[in-house]
């Protein structure tokens, strides 16, 4: 069945690290917010990063983002999708990034799991020309990754900091 994204991106002017996941989730497109499954780890892992409390609500959610100057969004904003199978993706349309670059000074771009990092490379770097960085997954199907591990290699989040 054909998607369109169901909500916006999340940035402000402060933006220095733009993060990319593919398409919402089936959960994530009912809570019409980013990473609503809850065996997802990006909350757990974003706040881990930044030592905070893992938000519960999407205000508190959005204020994770934005106070530790990230933009959120994602890679794809139409497809035909199966569920949440990020590997039964077909006839993407992409997001059209530039609107978050031209607006932040985004130093970074990084890429939740392979999906994101391929539609980005195949659909939006021929576009922007800016190179991202591809983290491991924070979904639950990404098992081999524990919480701490994903911890570590997402910490270069932390990195690029006004």
């Amino acid at each position: 069945m054909r998607l369109d994204h169901p909500f916006g991106p999340v940035f402000g002017p402060e933006s220095r690290v733009l993060i990319l996941g593919s398409f919402p989730s089936v959960k994530s497109r009912e809570q019409q917010f980013y990473y609503g499954h809850p065996q997802n780890r990006f909350w757990k892992v974003a706040a881990a990063v930044f030592g905070r409390e893992v938000p519960r609500t999407v205000p508190e959610k959005r204020a994770l983002i934005l106070e530790n100057g990230l933009a959120l969004w994602d890679a794809v904003a139409s497809c035909e999708i199966t569920g949440s199978s990020d590997a039964s993706i077909r006839n993407v349309r992409p997001n059209d990034v530039r609107r978050i670059l031209e607006q932040c000074p985004v130093e970074r771009i990084f890429c939740n799991g392979r999906k994101s990092f391929e539609m980005y490379n195949r659909y939006i770097l021929p576009d922007t020309g800016r190179e991202a960085v591809c983290l491991p997954s924070t979904s639950p199907a990404n098992a081999q990754w524990s919480l701490e591990r994903l911890t570590a290699a997402w910490s270069e989040i932390a990195l690029t900091r006004p």
